[in-house]
C-alpha cells in the first residue's frame, strides 16, 4: 500500500460508533480498530478524535425520571466514557498497541499556554508510540463553553498538531448536490478554496451527536485553508480509512483541498480563537481594504475608528468593518485603554501586527 499521509486525525462521529437504538456497535469500533492499527504498524502518526460517551452511557443507565439536558449530559458521559475508553484500550490492546485518552474543554484553547500544553502531551505520546483518543470533557462543559461538536473539535486537534490530514467519519458518504435521499443527488467528490456549496448543506443534525453537516463544511473550509486537507466519508462503510490513504483506491467521499499557503502554528492558534475574543476593534473604509488586499499588513491605529470592550495587551479581539462585517481575529499589541488613547493617530505602532492576524 502507497500511502497518501503520514500524520492524521481521525473523528469518528457518535452515529458511527452507534446502533439504531442508540447502544455501542462494538463491530463497528472493532474495525476502526484494526485498520487504524494496521496504519499505525505502518508508520502513520494518528490522534483519534473520539464521539460515543453519551450514546454509550445512556445505553448503560435506564433511568426513567426526567434529567434536564445539561444534567444528562453529565451523567451520561461520566459514565459513558469510562465504557469507551476501556473498549478502545481492549481493542488496541489485541494489537499490541497502548492508547491514551484525553478530555478537553473549549476552554483549554483560549490562552496559548494552555494551547501549547495540551499540544505537548500529545506530540509525547505520538512520540512514544501511543494513540491519543480525544473527546470533550462534558461532565465539566457546560452550553456556553462547549464546542459546536466534536468536529470543531477534530478541527482544532488536527490544525494543533500539523497533521496532513483530517478524515471525518460520520454515516453519509459526503456532501450532495442535492438532497441526500434523492437517487439523482450525487456526491461532490472535491471542492476547492472558494467554492460555495451552501445550496447543497442540509441543515438536519445527527440522531446522536450535536452537529450536523453545515459545521462540517465550516470546520472543514477553515482547516483546508490552513494547508490540512479534509476528507469527509461514510465510517460505516468496511476499509474506508485503509482505502482513504491508500493512493490507488477510489473513494466515494467529499475532499477539501488544502491550501498551498504556508499557515503559523500561532496563526493557526488566533483562527480558532473567535470564540476567546475579549474586545472589538471597528476600522475605517480603508483600513478594511489594506487588510483584505493581496499584501499582508499589520493594523495601523490611524484606521481605528472605534474600540468595543475592556481588554489587556496579548488578549484575542475581533475586527469589523464599518457595515458591521467580521474582518478575523488578532492579538492586540495594546490593552483597550491605549488602544483608545492611539486609535486614529499616525506613526504608531501596530495594534494587531500581521503575525498575529487571521482575516476571514
Amino acid at each position: 500500500m502507497s500511502l497518501r499521509f503520514k500524520k492524521i486525525a481521525v473523528k469518528i462521529g457518535s452515529n458511527v460508533l452507534t446502533r439504531a437504538d442508540g447502544t455501542l456497535d462494538i463491530t463497528r469500533m472493532s474495525a476502526l480498530v484494526d485498520q487504524i492499527s494496521q496504519l499505525h504498524k505502518k508508520g502513520v502518526e494518528i490522534v483519534m478524535i473520539s464521539s460515543g460517551a453519551v450514546a454509550s452511557g445512556r445505553s448503560i443507565l435506564g433511568i426513567n425520571k426526567k434529567l434536564d439536558v445539561v444534567d444528562q449530559r453529565q451523567l451520561y458521559s461520566a459514565v459513558g466514557q469510562a465504557k469507551l475508553i476501556n473498549l478502545y484500550y481492549d481493542l488496541f490492546r489485541e494489537h499490541g498497541i497502548t492508547v491514551g485518552q484525553i478530555l478537553t474543554t473549549k476552554e483549554n484553547f483560549s490562552s496559548r499556554r494552555h494551547y501549547l500544553n495540551q499540544r505537548n502531551c500529545m506530540r509525547v505520546m505520538l512520540d512514544n508510540k501511543v494513540i491519543p483518543v480525544v473527546n470533550e470533557n462534558d461532565t465539566v462543559s457546560v452550553t456556553e463553553l462547549m464546542f459546536t461538536d466534536n468536529d470543531e473539535l477534530s478541527g482544532l486537534i488536527a490544525s494543533m498538531m500539523d497533521m496532513q490530514a483530517l478524515i471525518i467519519l460520520s454515516n453519509i458518504d459526503g456532501i450532495y448536490n442535492g438532497n441526500p435521499a434523492d437517487t439523482a443527488s450525487t456526491v461532490i467528490t472535491k471542492i476547492e478554496k472558494g467554492q460555495d456549496v451552501s445550496d447543497f448543506i442540509q441543515s438536519t443534525k445527527s440522531t446522536f451527536g450535536r452537529g450536523g453537516m453545515l459545521t462540517k463544511t465550516t470546520i472543514a473550509r477553515k482547516i483546508a485553508d490552513e494547508g490540512i486537507d479534509v476528507f469527509i466519508a461514510n465510517g460505516k462503510k468496511d476499509n474506508m480509512l485503509l482505502n482513504l490513504l491508500d493512493k490507488k483506491a477510489e473513494v466515494i467521499c467529499t475532499q477539501f483541498v488544502a491550501s498551498k499557503d504556508e499557515v503559523s502554528s500561532v496563526k493557526k492558534w488566533i483562527a480558532h480563537s473567535e470564540g476567546f475574543a475579549k474586545g472589538e476593534i471597528h476600522v475605517n473604509e480603508n483600513a478594511a481594504k489594506a487588510l483584505l488586499g493581496e499584501k499582508a499588513v499589520s493594523l495601523l491605529p490611524v484606521g481605528v475608528t472605534g474600540i468595543i470592550g475592556d481588554f489587556e495587551k496579548d488578549d484575542i479581539v475581533r475586527i469589523f468593518d464599518e457595515a458591521g462585517k467580521l474582518l478575523g481575529v488578532g492579538k492586540t499589541q495594546y490593552d483597550s485603554e491605549k488602544a483608545r488613547e492611539i486609535s486614529g493617530k499616525k506613526n504608531q505602532k501596530p495594534l494587531v501586527h500581521c503575525d498575529y492576524l487571521y482575516l476571514e
